[in-house]
């Protein structure tokens, strides 16, 4: 299994369910959570899978500047 070059935080305050990030992701790697939190609100979350590369693009749509990504130098 190969290791994952990116990593995003989602901010729970700041997150409001819109799924835009879902939407940007190429890889697929963000969902929608199970559970509402106690605002009623399913947030936004990272899929446990090694495929998020730290392109950024979940976070420069995100609307509430939710998201910050994490990228590892691979050499």
């Amino acid at each position: 299994m190969s290791e994952s070059r990116g990593k995003i935080i989602i901010d729970v305050e700041r997150c409001k369910g819109c799924g835009l990030c879902i939407i940007a992701c190429p890889k697929k790697c963000i969902r929608l959570s199970g559970q509402a939190d106690l605002r009623g609100i399913r947030l936004a979350k990272l899929i446990d899978n090694p495929d998020c590369n730290g392109c950024t693009l979940c976070a420069i749509i995100c609307p509430d500047v939710a998201i910050d990504v994490y990228k590892k130098i691979v050499k």
